[in-house]
């Protein structure tokens, strides 16, 4: 029986310009880097990145304190390479920040690939209430790191 580990998750796959993805990713060891709301920051600006130079659309997101859903549709570029851009660039800022050094995140991702019938409003809706069903926030208000199209 083969282990799975996280980078072999996108081994052999590939991704659909204008097929929307739920993206989830991990930090390094579970580490709740992103309680600091400011490191937080740090990565939603590494998303919003991919938006500007136009490599895919951004349709939801919630940063948690150890992880990342982001409901993303690519455009230029392969999910793939989006991802890495996000967590590379994410990972330089906060290090820069912090005056560390070193990965943030753990290899790989997982993503699901919304089909027509899914709605994807819905899943928007899912992701930014993670706070909520963590118990973090008795009110999504209340919560610093979400954002979604669908307000």
């Amino acid at each position: 029986m083969k282990i799975y580990h996280g980078n072999d998750l996108r081994k052999g796959r590939a991704s659909e310009p204008g097929r929307p993805y739920l993206v989830t990713t991990v930090t390094l060891n579970r580490r709740p880097l992103f309680r600091d709301w400011r490191m937080g920051r740090l990565l939603v600006d590494s998303l919003r990145s991919t938006q500007v130079l136009h490599y895919a659309d951004t349709l939801a997101w919630v940063v948690m304190p150890d992880h990342l859903h982001w409901l993303v549709t690519p455009v230029t570029e392969s999910l793939d390479a989006i991802v890495r851009r996000v967590k590379s660039c994410s990972a330089r800022a906060i290090n820069q920040s912090k005056g560390t050094t070193g990965s943030l995140w753990q290899k790989g991702y997982h993503d699901h690939a919304l089909r027509k019938e899914e709605d994807i409003r819905a899943t928007a809706r899912y992701i930014i209430t993670n706070p909520l069903r963590a118990g973090i926030v008795e009110h999504i208000g209340n919560y610093p790191l979400w954002d979604t199209i669908y307000l």
